[in-house]
């Protein structure tokens, strides 16, 4: 399971990077938007991220052309800014699809985005991507279980040796995330805000201040008797 923070706050991101298992971060045109008053900004954003992460942590950013050739020339711009190895985000739109094709066939690491049902995601793993990106909150406020169609993609990339991977996104709350590893999701991606309330328990909390009052409450030494 891979955990990816959906964010371009960069000081959200620092209070969790490099401390935690983070396995990278994911952006998108809406993201970026609350972090850059302007776009000549957002590539000074993006190298911080990229920084941040170092080598190994994985980036993924959205194109946002409209046409096929638009999201190839714009992916390619980002490949040369931020590295080959970045993650392409590009909806599944039947231009999108075209551009995922493409890129696969030159080798582009791409991530098929804002994927609501199991045969979108079957046409983008077709088409070559490496990941697919269901919006889980989107679909439960439309009464659709997005963890059953987590489950779902999952069933029809095993029956068919896919090797697309489901990075399930869009939260609103942890039971949400719980949900959808238990649906064998292969990563999650969610807000600085989620990640923190992953690790929070009331219990927890409680537990550590017991052991610290019984650990102060032990003399330094023995009383004698």
């Amino acid at each position: 399971m891979l955990i990816l923070l959906d964010s371009a706050d960069l000081e959200a991101l620092r209070a969790i990077i490099p401390g935690h298992p983070i396995d990278g971060v994911t952006t998108n045109p809406t993201i970026i938007s609350r972090s850059c008053a302007a776009k000549k900004e957002i590539p000074g954003l993006l190298r911080r991220i990229r920084s941040l992460l170092g080598g190994d942590g994985m980036l993924h950013i959205q194109v946002t052309a409209a046409s096929a050739d638009g999201m190839v020339a714009e992916a390619e711009t980002i490949k040369e800014q931020f590295g080959r190895d970045v993650y392409l985000k590009v909806p599944v739109t039947p231009e999108g699809i075209k551009a995922i094709m493409m890129l696969a066939q030159n080798g582009a690491r791409v991530t098929a985005t804002a994927v609501f049902t199991p045969q979108q995601a079957l046409v983008a793993a077709k088409a070559g991507a490496d990941f697919v990106a269901p919006y889980i909150n989107r679909l439960d406020d439309l009464v659709v279980d997005g963890s059953k169609v987590v489950r779902e993609i999952k069933q029809v990339f095993t029956q068919y040796s896919l090797k697309t991977r489901v990075l399930a996104a869009s939260f609103r709350n942890i039971e949400q995330v719980h949900r959808v590893c238990l649906a064998g999701a292969d990563a999650v991606t969610i807000s600085p805000e989620l990640y923190w309330k992953m690790l929070f328990h009331p219990l927890t909390e409680r537990s550590v201040e017991q052991f610290a009052r019984d650990w102060d409450a032990l003399p330094e030494e023995e009383e004698p008797k």
